[in-house]
């Protein structure tokens, strides 16, 4: 499945940088939500997006929107990401990437490089 505009985002359940266990449908038709992936923490790019990201989360909050991203890196290195960048929004852990494969995010080099890709979810 490659998710496209105007699909339902399938329900999922991930742990999130505190360990707690976050399941898509405590939002899903409450909030909207920026569904960012991302290949690895503390590399330049993804702390760059992280952190454009969090200098722009109020905007997302004043528009009603919740910020998460996910990668396959463990719950442990997304809390010290977050801590280390003061990142206020939820990270989720995709350990073995099975959501990323779910959603059909793309890889920049076929098998090699994990992709980097943001969904809008409106609250329908």
């Amino acid at each position: 499945m490659v998710l496209k505009t105007g699909d339902k985002i399938p329900p999922f359940s991930l742990t999130d940088q505190n360990g707690h266990n976050f399941n898509i449908d405590s939002l899903l038709s409450k909030k909207s939500m920026v569904i960012y992936f991302y290949p690895k923490y503390e590399t330049a790019g993804c702390t760059k997006q992280a952190c454009a990201f969090r200098d722009h989360y109020q905007d997302f909050k004043d528009a009603g929107a919740e910020v998460i991203g996910i990668s396959s890196d463990s719950e442990e290195s997304h809390g010290s990401f977050a801590d280390h960048h003061n990142l206020p929004f939820i990270l989720l852990s995709d350990k073995g990437g099975k959501l990323r494969d779910q959603l059909g995010v793309p890889t920049d080099l076929p098998g090699f490089l994990l992709g980097r890709i943001a969904y809008i979810v409106d609250k329908q």
